[in-house]
């Protein structure tokens, strides 16, 4: 008779592996539940469908009724969309020629000229509504084109221009001949620099200081010492959030190669808060306040405005909360918190988000308007971990340099902003900040909806945000009737309207007027026509039907 001795042998190890596999087994369930359920949430999931996503385009009679409309309403769009054309052609003829003319030669321009609006529709506007992207001069909340047009700037120049145009001028100049008798001396400090850092450790509430040469480098260096310092491996971003273009934050669509060690994760969430009590690997938390507005939504933008489904809602209260519940965990697990504050630093407060939500980081990051206007990456730091060296290791280092590092003409630049942040009498702008930009998007909306047009703007302070009330294919050609009005807007078009504080009630009455006859315009040409059983839900399933139709005859 077999002895029973190796059966009982491999069922013991049977348990003894199951015992071992059943922990990580729960953690990684754990790790998936915290996920965000959109593909915004699910990095891998994102890329293939992006990889399944086929082209496709509307022809000229498709073009104005892929929702259904019947052949009147098609009509009036496509004489709207004509007539536009032919307005565009007259006042932008020579800012059209030259963006043509550059974008064969700027793979940037060829990018957004391609992605204003939905693939689908995206070749009949870009020979019909092509834009100019050439500006000429700027003065109080305006800018020219090289056409002599006069535009109410609402693109913030990608949130740069806080105080207005004429006050970054001013701090350039100023830099410009401050720096003047250093110049371009790279390596030295200017003297300016050591005033600079005081006052950015008192801004912050850290205690130490790295220069680089945009956000994106200052988030990656926050992003290596933390791993540095802590010795583990995963950062954690919350689903939908910018941080720049660099591998590790980008993990789904926009990246060639999907990072190994990052976790994105919901925003608000109790089960986030759970991962990141348990697991062992995470090295640092990145937070974007300004994700407050939308939180675990990409950053909007007219290209995926299939449907109007697009949504933002700004809770102080929440996301304060919130960012309390992280930080608590973050203190108990010995987890870096990080906040990006290279956007909305100093748009919401003088001591920016940290000051702005009541909730202190273990670094941040500041860049954009911080260097007065010139390009600028900053990192503020708890002392033990802005260290790049080991004292009992001297060869592990944590190596960071740039060439232009605190370029003497940026320090000089962001002396120039800071001393003004610092003076009492400028900090008074943002007395009752919120309510100003609270009430002015409360009255813009209370006249859309006078005029029974299906479109609302939602803020974060002066950062706006343009959504829909009526489903619609077509929500994205608002852009269009606004830059008519001119009224400049960013490649992203109607997904993000940002004001410089300098706007009065004078200058903004002039752009709620444009913003209404605007969306007047374009109700009266027919884009906002539906039918009863038009959904958001039905848009959905008639793209899915044309990406399989299409799918189909190309296999």
């Amino acid at each position: 008779m077999d002895s029973p001795l190796p059966i009982l042998s491999l069922a013991g190890a049977a348990v003894v592996g199951t015992a071992a596999i059943f922990p990580k087994l729960r953690a990684r369930l754990a790790l998936s539940r915290a996920k965000h359920r959109s593909l915004a949430g699910h990095a891998k999931m994102s890329r293939l469908v992006a990889r399944l996503i086929p082209f496709y385009e509307f022809d000229i009679g498709d073009f104005f009724r892929s929702d259904g409309a019947p052949p009147a309403v098609a009509a009036r769009r496509q004489d709207g969309f004509f007539r536009l054309a032919g307005l565009y052609q007259e006042r932008f003829a020579k800012g059209r020629q030259m963006t043509l003319q550059a974008a064969t030669r700027i793979s940037d321009l060829q990018f957004t000229e391609a992605y204003r609006v939905p693939f689908q529709y995206s070749r009949l506007v870009r020979e019909h509504l092509g834009t100019g992207a050439f500006m000429e001069s700027s003065a109080g909340v305006t800018v020219t084109d090289v056409d002599g047009n006069v535009f109410y700037d609402l693109t913030g120049s990608y949130g740069v221009n806080i105080f207005g145009n004429d006050f970054y001028k001013e701090c350039i100049a100023r830099a410009e001949a401050r720096a003047h008798a250093l110049g371009p001396v790279l390596g030295p400090y200017h003297p300016v620099v050591a005033d600079n850092v005081a006052r950015l450790c008192g801004i912050s509430g850290l205690d130490e200081v790295s220069f680089h040469m945009s956000g994106t480098e200052a988030v990656m260096q926050a992003v290596r010492l933390a791993r540095y310092h802590t010795g583990r491996s995963h950062l954690v971003r919350f689903a939908g959030a910018y941080h720049g273009w660099w591998g590790d934050v980008q993990p789904g669509v926009g990246n060639p190669i999907s990072p190994h060690e990052t976790y994105t994760l919901a925003e608000m969430s109790e089960r986030t808060l759970r991962v990141l009590k348990t697991r062992r690997d995470i090295a640092c938390v990145l937070v974007n306040p300004l994700q407050a507005l939308h939180p675990n939504a990409n950053a909007p933008a007219d290209s995926a405005l299939v449907d109007s489904s697009r949504a933002g809602r700004f809770d102080r209260a929440a996301y304060s909360a919130w960012l309390k519940s992280l930080r608590q965990v973050c203190t108990e697990r010995n987890i870096v918190l990080i906040f990006d504050e290279v956007f909305v630093g100093f748009r919401l407060a003088a001591g920016g988000a940290q000051d702005y939500f009541g909730v202190r980081a273990d670094m941040v990051t500041y860049g954009k308007s911080l260097a007065g206007g010139l390009p600028v990456g900053v990192v503020c730091g708890r002392k033990d971990l802005m260290r790049r060296f080991r004292e009992d290791h001297p060869v592990d280092v944590c190596f960071a340099r740039g060439t232009f590092n605190s370029h003497p003409y940026v320090m000089t630049a962001m002396d120039e902003f800071l001393k003004r942040l610092a003076d009492p009498a400028f900090r008074s702008i943002y007395h009752g900040l919120d309510d100003i930009w609270d009430e002015r998007a409360r009255r813009l909306n209370e006249r859309l909806a006078a005029h029974d047009l299906p479109v609302r703007v939602c803020n974060l302070s002066s950062i706006w945000m343009v959504h829909y009330t009526e489903p619609s294919r077509y929500n994205w050609m608002l852009q269009y009737y606004l830059r008519l009005e001119q009224l400049a807007l960013s490649w992203v078009g109607t997904g993000r309207l940002i004001f410089s504080l300098n706007y009065s009630d004078a200058d903004f009455a002039q752009v709620a007027d444009r913003f209404v006859a605007a969306a007047g315009k374009m109700k009266q040409d027919g884009w906002w026509w539906r039918e009863d059983s038009l959904t958001n839900k039905t848009i959905r399933r008639q793209i899915l039907s044309e990406m399989m139709t299409r799918a189909s005859r190309s296999g």
